[in-house]
């Protein structure tokens, strides 16, 4: 048997081992402080360790078979682990990661298959699926943040949206205001990064792109597309999950539901 592939991916591993040395700093200086802090950055630094190892080898093999139906398995992977891990974030929404689920599958796939059609990213692995997740990974934060300060803010106003309702007021109407901050905390995030962008930090994938070997101005160019496609992608799904909120907040005769707001 040819291990050769095993020796070279150990051998690849020695700085990514060595950089573990930063992080055993934080676990001292956790322990010196008692934040109790410690086994969760050894838990995490080495479940990051064993993720990135494996979807390393499951990217290297889609990337050989460049095959549709593979790029779509993995998009649908990403898109419901980002479902569940946002529905977890807004546990007291009803059906919260099914909510979830579908938005980041509504934002990312619109964003997804406008940029192929625009020409901006080719319809291959290598493309497709780091773009995939790197929309899917934001979708996901908005999503949950959207989803839970919807929830809590109607809970907090419910008088409020009562009497907005017995006036006559639509579901929609009664909570507009609770719909506008929660999109607009769950977005700010992402529009502030794009506002600072280069000038506070560098991005992940403008970074890698030089490290990489390219010129400043090919990373440059790329980073613009991705803010593009992440705030494209972060809003529609944001939009798209507090509309598939509101069925499980009311009623069928559009009162609010309490059993929804009744838990802390």
């Amino acid at each position: 048997m040819d291990l050769q592939w095993l020796l070279d991916f150990l051998q690849g591993m020695t700085k990514p081992f060595l950089a573990t040395a930063i992080v055993a700093v934080a676990v001292v200086l956790s322990y010196f402080q008692k934040l109790g802090l410690e086994g969760e950055m050894i838990y995490a630094i080495s479940r990051a360790f064993l993720q990135l190892s494996v979807i390393g080898f499951v990217l290297q093999f889609i990337f050989n078979q460049q095959n549709l139906a593979w790029i779509l398995l993995a998009y649908l992977f990403m898109v419901t682990v980002a479902g569940y891990t946002a529905g977890q974030r807004a546990k007291h929404v009803p059906r919260g990661k099914l909510v979830a689920g579908a938005s980041i599958l509504a934002g990312t796939s619109v964003t997804m298959v406008m940029l192929v059609v625009l020409k901006v990213f080719p319809l291959t692995p290598r493309y497709i699926i780091p773009v995939a997740g790197m929309m899917v990974g934001n979708s996901m934060t908005v999503t949950g943040v959207a989803m839970r300060r919807l929830r809590d803010d109607i809970r907090t106003q419910f008088s409020l949206v009562e009497t907005a309702l017995a006036l006559g007021a639509t579901p929609r109407q009664a909570t507009h205001q609770q719909v506008k901050r929660a999109l607009v905390l769950a977005l700010s995030p992402v529009v502030d990064n794009a506002k600072t962008v280069g000038l506070i930090s560098l991005p992940g994938a403008m970074t890698g792109l030089i490290m990489g070997g390219a010129s400043p101005i090919e990373a440059i160019q790329l980073q613009i597309v991705v803010m593009n496609f992440l705030i494209g992608a972060s809003t529609i799904s944001s939009i798209m999950s507090t509309y598939l909120c509101w069925p499980s907040f009311f009623t069928a005769a559009y009162q609010l539901e309490t059993t929804v707001f009744a838990a802390a």
